[in-house]
């Protein structure tokens, strides 16, 4: 499969983002936040993605922008790769623990974008991470990729352990979704069509 590539230059960013829905787990991240490039090349692993981003934003200011636009191509890469989505397992979804945390992610790749985001953060920062932004970052994956996307975490202590949970959960999560299912004949829908 040849890989997507999404580019998006604004005021506040310039980002380069390309996936491979059916990669092997190969990352090359660059966000100049050290704590989500370590969140994205988890996804990257765990999905069994090729994911390369190389994302500039206006960090002297925060690091909202940065974090926010790479969901937007993030999340059009997913609905770019998966085409018109025919064949596709389209729900999945995956528990993952972190030690002490536990964390789910539900996904259905129906075309109608939502998002459900739960988790109590002990901190305002993991790193360079702002904690609020960890839910608008998926929110911004979904509404791009016209995904239903549930995360929660159940509980935990640490916030690296409950994020990084979050992320494994939705990449398996995600590859299991993506997956082409051969007893599948066009789109997962009685509908016939899988938009928004």
């Amino acid at each position: 499969m040849t890989p997507i590539t999404i580019t998006r230059t604004t005021t506040e960013t310039d980002i380069a983002l390309s996936l491979d829905l059916h990669g092997s787990g190969q990352a090359r991240i660059d966000t100049g936040i050290g704590f989500f490039d370590h969140m994205l090349t988890l996804f990257a692993s765990h999905g069994l993605f090729d994911l390369t981003v190389q994302a500039q934003g206006d960090l002297h200011v925060d690091e909202h922008h940065t974090v926010e636009d790479v969901g937007i191509c993030l999340g059009k890469a997913i609905s770019q790769g998966l085409g018109d989505r025919s064949g596709i397992v389209r729900t999945a979804h995956s528990y993952v623990p972190m030690d002490e945390a536990l964390a789910r992610v539900v996904v259905d790749l129906g075309g109608r974008p939502y998002c459900v985001f739960q988790a109590d953060w002990h901190t305002p920062r993991i790193g360079g991470l702002g904690t609020d932004l960890i839910g608008h970052f998926f929110e911004s994956v979904a509404t791009h990729a016209g995904m239903n996307l549930h995360a929660h975490v159940f509980y935990g202590s640490n916030d690296h352990h409950q994020c990084e949970a979050l992320y494994k959960a939705f990449a398996r999560a995600l590859d299991a979704a993506t997956r082409q299912d051969p007893r599948r004949r066009g789109v997962p829908s009685t509908k016939g069509t899988l938009t928004a």
